[in-house]
This record gives structure tokens, sequence and C-alpha cells, in this order.
């Protein structure tokens, strides 16, 4: 089948979804080219089909290509941030990389090296696992790349920062931990965001401490909302390069089900996907998304959700390959709606005067009208 490509600014897009269908063809990431379509990559999207190092229910090394699948209902223009990310740098699918399923040390060299040899020409890359474990090795290879420990954002319902299981050191609970002893994060700028649900003991909390992570629970998201989360982590981690981490099972299972270890109490996708539109102009790095576990998931509510967080991730590595900086810019919806210089109603809503004038109607209901003119968003 001959694939039916968009294009703009030189940059091949995906498969034109309005001459070929979006259940046809091959299932690459937002239905864009293949990395060896492309002459360059400025942003490459890779699977890690591997799930060694979990703990729990296995299952995450399907991840890629059920993210991928989930993807081909995407669009080229992303309205939140009035950017269309595959127009502005040229994005891949650069395939599964091809790792060790029985040898947990040598899958993370393997990571590591493949990380270093798709950026070695300056693309950056956006991961689908695989199980947490291969966080390490992505972290390896960005802070190389970077020239200096990089900042972390983790989103996660788990601290992934124990020592270790069953005399392992290697495992997908464990990688933040071994980051930070290898000197590749910045200490001064790192955070989980998500967490909740029963530890081992304090001691956990105590040696996440030491290790100099902030973290910012689901219930602080709740309570705080988007916009305070947002403001907090843009004040800790600010222009530093940036790596991000999400595990799907940050969501709640409502809204993820499809993952190794689920714990209630979680995010809405509606709410990860808007605190990561608040990141607009942040110096991001690379990015993962992991344990989405497609033998648990149902009606691809899973996929769907972590092809949507992809969407967002590469939409921020896009927005800055336009010149500008766009650190102060409008960051989300979110963000737009209550925003003081053009407080709005919500799209398709009539301001006031142009509703009609109930005064004087069956009932007298006059004091609805003066709500809707002076209350203005009542």
């Amino acid at each position: 089948m001959k694939e039916l490509r968009t294009e703009a600014n030189g940059n091949l897009g995906p498969i034109d979804s309005s001459r070929i269908p979006r259940y046809a063809g091959a299932a690459t990431y937002a239905r864009l080219p293949r990395l060896d379509q492309v002459s360059k990559a400025d942003v490459a999207v890779v699977g890690v089909p591997f799930d060694s190092g979990v703990s729990y229910r296995p299952g995450a090394r399907f991840g890629a290509n059920h993210v991928r699948e989930a993807s081909r209902l995407l669009r080229p223009y992303n309205p939140a941030w009035d950017v269309s990310p595959f127009e502005n740098c040229q994005v891949a699918d650069a395939g599964d990389m091809a790792v060790n399923p029985f040898n947990i040390n040598e899958a993370i060299e393997t990571i590591q090296q493949n990380a270093l040899d798709l950026t070695a020409d300056g693309a950056k890359l956006l991961t689908i696992g695989g199980d947490h474990t291969i966080a390490l090795p992505l972290l390896r290879a960005a802070a190389e790349r970077a020239g200096e420990p990089v900042a972390m954002l983790h989103f996660d319902a788990h601290l992934d920062t124990w020592d270790t299981y069953f005399g392992a050191e290697y495992t997908h609970g464990t990688p933040f931990r071994r980051a930070v002893e290898e000197g590749i994060l910045d200490t001064e700028a790192i955070s989980h965001v998500g967490t909740r649900g029963p530890l081992y003991g304090k001691k956990d909390l105590d040696d996440d401490h030491r290790f100099g992570f902030g973290i910012v629970t689901a219930a602080d998201v709740y309570y705080q909302g988007v916009l305070e989360t947002v403001a907090k982590i843009r004040d800790r981690i600010g222009n530093r390069p940036l790596y991000i981490s999400v595990d799907i099972d940050v969501l709640d299972p409502a809204h993820a089900p499809g993952t190794g270890t689920p714990e209630a109490g979680g995010l809405t996708s509606r709410e990860l996907i808007e605190i990561i539109r608040g990141f607009r102009g942040m110096n991001l790095v690379g990015a993962d998304i992991v344990e989405v576990a497609p033998a648990y998931d149902h009606a691809e509510i899973t996929g769907i959700a972590a092809s949507h967080v992809g969407y967002e991730l590469v939409t921020l590595m896009a927005d800055n390959f336009v010149p500008g900086d766009r650190f102060g810019a409008p960051n989300g919806y979110a963000a737009q709606a209550l925003d003081a210089e053009g407080r709005r109603r919500p799209a398709g809503f009539a301001p006031p005067q142009t509703l009609p004038n109930l005064a004087g109607s069956a009932g007298d209901p006059s004091h609805l009208g003066a709500q809707l003119t002076e209350g203005g968003n009542k």
C-alpha cells in the first residue's frame, strides 16, 4: 500500500488519515514515518520491550506496540499549545531496541548504548517501555549527552528508590536510587509526582528525602490543583536539562488498568496531561513512558492514555525547536482558562448581554438576569 503522508517545512509527517483509514497500514507511533524513511530525526520515538525487572505482574514488554496501536487516532495539531509538533521538527518511529530478556545487566548496557546511538546527531528521545528498569540506562545516556547531571521529574505511584529486591540491585523499583548513587541526577532538581499508597516503612521516605527528592503526592495534586503543582515544579527545576519519566501507574486504575502494580487514588489522565502542558518552555532533553501492560488493559484505556501523554511530551520537545523563549508562554487549557488577563467563558457559551432578558417573565425571575449580567461566570 502506498503511504500518503502529510509534509510541512520539509518534515515528513503522519499518514494522511483523510486518504488512508486509521486502522489500515503499519502501526508506527502516531502513524509517523519510520526512522529509515527520513534523513534525520529531531525527535525519535523508540520502544523497549523489556520487563524482566518487574516485581509483580509482568507484561510490559508488550507495552510499546500497544501504545503504538492506541496512537492511531492522534492528530497533527495540538490546540492546547497552538502547535503542530510534526511540522516544527522531524519526528520518527525508531522501532524497538533488541535487548536480552534473560540478563538484566546486559539489557541495561544495550539500552544505554542504543540511546546514545539514537541521540548522536542531536535527536531527543521519547522511549516507550517496558518496565521502569529501563529508566536508569536512559538517564545515563541523557546525562552524558547533557554533559552534566540532569534534573528529573518522576511521575509514579511509587518512589522507585528502594535498594534491592531479592538481593538484585537493578529492578523496576530501584532505578532512581542507583541514578543518585551514580551522580547522574541533579539532586537539587528532582521530584516525584503522584505517589501514594502504603510503603514498607517510614525509612522509605527518610531515604528518599536524603537522596534529595521532593514529593508531590496524588493527594497534593487533588487538593492544590494542577496550576499550583506546575508552579512548584517549575520553580524547583528552572531551566536545567530535564528528563521526565512517566510510570503509567501514576494514573488511577480507572484511567490505567493495564499496568503491573496498580494503586488506588491516582491522578486522572486529564490532570497528568495538563501538568505536562504546564512545562512549556522547559528544557526537556528526554522522556520515557513505562509499565503499560496490555494484558490487563480494557478497551485500550491505558494505551490511549499513554499515547496522549507521549503526544504532549513530543509537543514539548517540538515546541522548543522553534526559536524564541516560551518559558512564560500560555501552557495548557487550565492556564489559559484562568489567565487573569484573558478570562473567558468555555467555548460555545454566549456572553451575558446576548442572553434573553428574563425579567418580568412568569414567576418574575429578575434575580436570575441580575446574576447572569453582574456575576459574569456564576
